[in-house]
This record gives C-alpha cells, sequence and structure tokens, in this order.
C-alpha cells in the first residue's frame, strides 16, 4: 500500500480501504454490537489534505446512526467553535480513535482502543496534519503516548490548550490537547476554555 499519497484521488482511494477493513472488520471489538443495532461504522469526515486533524474518543448514537462524527449536541458546540475563530468544518479532517459506538456510550475500553487505533494511526499518515487537535483525556492519552511524549501526560485539565512539538516522518506537527466538546454541555467553565484554546489553535495554523 502507498503511505506517501500525491494527490486527493490516491488519498480518498486510501481512505476507502480503511472503511472496506472496518466495516468488514468481524474481529474488531464492536463490531457484533454495531450489526446488532443495526448502526455504521464512523470513520471521519473533512478535508484529506486538512492542516488540523481532531480526533475525538468513539462516536455516539447519533454518529453511529449516520456514519458522521460529531453531528449531535457535541458536534453542534465543535461547530460553533470552528465558526468562532474562522475555520470551517470542511477545511479540517474530524475523526476519532474507536470507529463504533461502544454500548450506551461508555468510555472506550483499553482493548477497542488498541484494535481500532492502528486506522487512526494510517488516517494520519493519509491526511499528513500540520496540528492535531485532541479531544477528551483518551485521545490525548493516545496521541501523547503515540508520540513518545510519555512524561508531559498529565490531567487534561492542567494541559488543555498546551502546544507540542513533534518530528514524524512527513515533517513537524504540533499537538494540542482540548477539552472533549461533550464536556462543556453542562459545564460552562469547560466551554470558556475551549473557546480560549480554540483562538490558540487558529493562531497556530495562521
Amino acid at each position: 500500500m502507498k503511505m506517501n499519497p500525491k494527490n486527493k484521488k490516491e488519498k480518498g482511494e486510501l481512505m476507502k480501504e480503511i472503511l472496506d477493513e472496518i466495516w468488514n472488520g468481524k474481529d474488531l471489538p464492536l463490531y457484533e454490537e454495531r450489526i446488532k443495532n443495526k448502526a455504521y461504522p464512523v470513520i471521519g469526515e473533512g478535508s484529506h489534505d486538512a492542516k488540523i486533524m481532531f480526533i475525538g474518543e468513539a462516536p455516539g448514537k447519533n454518529e453511529a446512526k449516520t456514519g458522521r462524527p460529531f453531528c449531535g449536541a457535541a458536534g453542534k458546540i465543535l461547530d460553533g467553535l470552528l465558526e468562532s475563530v474562522g475555520l470551517n468544518r470542511e477545511d479540517v479532517y474530524i475523526t476519532n480513535i474507536v470507529k463504533d459506538r461502544p454500548p450506551q456510550n461508555r468510555d472506550p475500553l483499553p482493548d477497542e482502543i488498541t484494535s481500532y487505533a492502528p486506522f487512526l494511526d494510517r488516517q494520519i499518515d493519509i491526511v499528513k496534519p500540520r496540528v492535531i487537535a485532541a479531544l477528551g483525556r483518551y485521545s490525548m492519552t493516545y496521541i501523547l503516548e503515540k508520540f513518545n511524549l510519555w512524561e508531559e501526560i498529565q490531567p487534561i485539565s492542567k494541559i488543555h490548550g498546551k502546544i507540542f512539538d513533534v518530528k514524524v516522518s512527513f515533517g513537524s506537527v504540533k499537538i494540542i490537547p482540548l477539552y472533549h466538546p461533550a464536556a462543556s454541555i453542562y459545564n460552562r467553565t469547560t466551554l470558556d476554555d475551549l473557546k480560549k484554546d480554540f483562538k490558540i489553535l487558529k493562531k497556530i495554523v495562521s
């Protein structure tokens, strides 16, 4: 498989391969749950040439019903945050670590993250973002571990909005942990923090 796609068509084909593998992934830990609920896997959406890649944790009920990431209440908050800094949803790429909905929207389990994460790794290689915005503590932990930033791992309340620079095969990437938009549904303080952090996000891609 090509891991250095040169054009949008090739990137689209590589994303389609990931979709097909997940769709038919009978060994994936949440496959049976998806089939039982007649749900969709949620791969991601947006520009395959995006400068910013948002990575959440796992799909919720609305996402599994439509196959689209962040299309429920948390998605509306994310859309508002993007709009507040002049970013369009179609210009960024939005996905999750886990591609199928955990039962009752529970937190993803370690084995689920381990099983689905290789698909995310491939998506990062395809999109080649300049910035990875990790939404929520599970995404933050996975991304910091993936890029060997073990010593930086702290509660998200302490490091949200902080920028970490890493070198990867396709160049330099800035990682910024952010609160998950869902956390702000019932917590105004978290929403205020997100608004401030999105201004930081906008600066580093301007």
